[in-house]
């Protein structure tokens, strides 16, 4: 079994997974020309196609804001960004024949226990229970487990910039 950290599969306003037939379509038949397919699997994909804000936030806090006041779209983008989170969660899972700990990162896996418990609540058969007070308090760098639950959860801090350093440090002292 492994660990698996996770950040959220659908982006803010990039498309994430397209069949590249769809980007011969819509060159050929759709009338676009080849900045207007890259404008818009950049710009005005993800989160923000999806729930199509004034605006055109992609901003995971401004599309929850949004279908807790009953918009249809934004609450559309919540329901595919949940289905595809428990999706690359099980399909990884399988490939390593199991998990040990499931880690929510980054800023929405850091910010958002509604999200963490959507996400956690379709994963039970892997052996995934979130606690629903501790999710709703944590912090980062915290176990959000139920007691005894066969798969530890828990909420880790990205601390992207310690990486960058260390890996300038390495950077540094080979050249």
């Amino acid at each position: 079994m492994g660990f698996t950290p996770l950040e959220g599969l659908v982006m803010a306003t990039r498309s994430g997974n397209v069949d590249p037939g769809l980007v011969v379509w819509l060159l050929r038949h759709g009338g676009l020309s080849v900045a207007e397919v890259s404008d818009g699997l950049e710009f005005s994909a993800g989160l923000a196609g999806l729930a199509d804000l004034p605006g055109g936030s992609g901003d995971m806090r401004d599309v929850r804001l949004a279908a807790d006041r009953g918009n249809p779209g934004a609450r559309l983008a919540l329901d595919v960004h949940t289905h595809r989170l428990r999706a690359q969660i099980a399909a990884m899972a399988a490939a390593l024949g199991g998990l040990d700990t499931l880690v929510f990162t980054g800023g929405i896996g850091e910010h958002q226990p509604q999200t963490r418990a959507e996400a956690a609540s379709g994963l039970g058969f892997l052996g995934v229970a979130v606690d629903e007070s501790r999710n709703a308090t944590a912090q980062p760098d915290c176990d959000i487990s139920v007691p005894g639950a066969a798969v530890r959860t828990l909420v880790i801090a990205a601390r992207e910039d310690i990486e960058i350093a260390r890996q300038t440090r390495a950077a540094l002292a080979a050249g």
